[in-house]
């Protein structure tokens, strides 16, 4: 299957009114999901998972081989599926707090599409472009590397940033970063979600 041939998926993002989600971007092995696990917890609130991880992690585990660019639009499609699912389960629930937490997007899927391949699918950059988060975070490079199958890049993990920063402000995404300890990015982040709620 060729990346461009995007007639099998659907990656529209489907996100209940009531529903605050926040998308976590960031280079890799820089605490996105320690984050949102966090957050999950601190909310009590359901978090998204890194779908791509699960799908490269079961082609390693197979076959021993990596990501390549027919891979794009299945994951796509896997982390927007499971993204809609939980978005819905939070907007039926009778909590007065009705947050998501994405552990990733299509918009950060896309950023790594364009910095290992120098292109990216059109049905993912239009859909990383039309999906809408109440708050972006990009995690700082203040956490240590830790190797395991997937990752590739411990000394690309400052330039991979700031690429996203600058992928983010193209796009005019407004973003916060996030830095320190897991305490204090935890509190970073209900500062802004509580200036979002009081809006």
């Amino acid at each position: 299957m060729n990346g461009n041939d995007a007639i099998a998926f659907n990656l529209t993002q489907h996100t209940p009114k009531s529903v605050i989600n926040v998308a976590v971007l960031g280079a890799e092995s820089t605490g996105k999901t320690t984050l949102c696990r966090d957050l999950a917890a601190h909310f009590d609130s359901p978090w998204v998972s890194e779908y791509m991880r699960t799908y490269l992690q079961a082609k390693w585990d197979d076959e021993q081989l990596t990501c390549t660019w027919d891979d794009l639009l299945p994951i796509a499609q896997g982390q927007i599926a499971l993204e809609n699912k939980l978005a819905k389960q939070v907007a039926q629930t009778s909590d007065a707090s009705h947050y998501l937490f994405c552990d990733t997007s299509l918009f950060e899927l896309m950023v790594y599409s364009n910095w290992y391949y120098g292109d990216c699918p059109i049905a993912l950059e239009q859909a990383a472009l039309e999906h809408h988060y109440d708050l972006i975070l990009l995690t700082d490079v203040d956490t240590p590397w830790v190797a395991d199958d997937l990752r590739d890049s411990p000394h690309q993990r400052d330039e991979i940033s700031a690429y996203f920063a600058s992928q983010l402000n193209k796009h005019q995404r407004p973003f916060q970063r996030i830095g320190g300890d897991r305490q204090e990015r935890v509190q970073q982040v209900v500062a802004q979600l509580t200036d979002i709620s009081n809006i």
